[in-house]
């Protein structure tokens, strides 16, 4: 595993030596040995690119080392060229370290890219959309909030405490609108996903709380 973790981070440079290597066995050796050089440089360029290091990222993101996954983040110089699944990760990525750094402006437009490239999986693009959407309403979008945290419910999120969160979401949406049998409905719903999140919680008592005192 450290040897293949060798080769990812340092896929670039050593294409580069193979490619060195090629065009000398070329003039010095024989033409089988400079076509073995430059496949293994083509491979090694082009893998570097298409790929990136996203594979690094799995030991610091569970460690929770946020300085060595931006460092490996920043080694991706042009991630236009990722492949659509390995950008779309790239982006989510950005974004929460972007989110983690309080620097809320970067997040979304990094979150809005992965979501326009769509998720690895339906979980991802749920979970994306739903932040997307949580961001809008922070910022007083309830209506783009809307359209994203309709879209995470449409996806299907992953595990009960996002469902309640979207359905919260949706509760206090509808609860701007004055709609009020629609904006229960919601909340009802959040309940009924039986969140374990503290927060999330604690938000069903006070809406609970206000609800109960609400015609419709």
């Amino acid at each position: 595993m450290k040897f293949y973790n060798f080769l990812i981070r340092y896929r670039f440079w050593l294409g580069l030596l193979s490619l060195v290597l090629a065009i000398v066995a070329q003039f010095t050796m024989d033409v089988w040995t400079a076509v073995m050089f430059y496949t293994i440089a083509f491979i090694a360029i082009l893998t570097h690119f298409l790929i990136g290091p996203i594979r690094l990222l799995q030991k610091p993101i569970e460690e929770g080392n946020i300085d060595e996954v931006n460092k490996i983040l920043k080694s991706i110089w042009f991630p236009g060229l990722l492949i659509k699944p390995v950008r779309s990760s790239y982006y989510t990525l950005k974004a929460n370290m972007d989110m983690a750094q309080q620097n809320f402006a970067s997040a979304e437009q990094n979150l809005k890219k992965s979501v326009q490239l769509g998720g690895v999986n339906s979980d991802m693009d749920a979970t994306n959309n739903l932040q997307m959407g949580m961001m809008a309403m922070q910022r007083g979008d309830f209506k783009e909030g809307e359209k994203y945290v309709k879209s995470a419910i449409r996806v299907g999120l992953p595990d009960k405490d996002s469902a309640a969160m979207a359905y919260l979401a949706m509760s206090q949406i509808y609860l701007r609108r004055s709609q009020n049998k629609a904006a229960k409905d919601f909340f009802n719903k959040a309940k009924g996903c039986k969140p374990k999140s503290e927060e999330i919680v604690k938000q069903i008592k006070e809406m609970d709380k206000y609800l109960s005192r609400m015609p419709g």
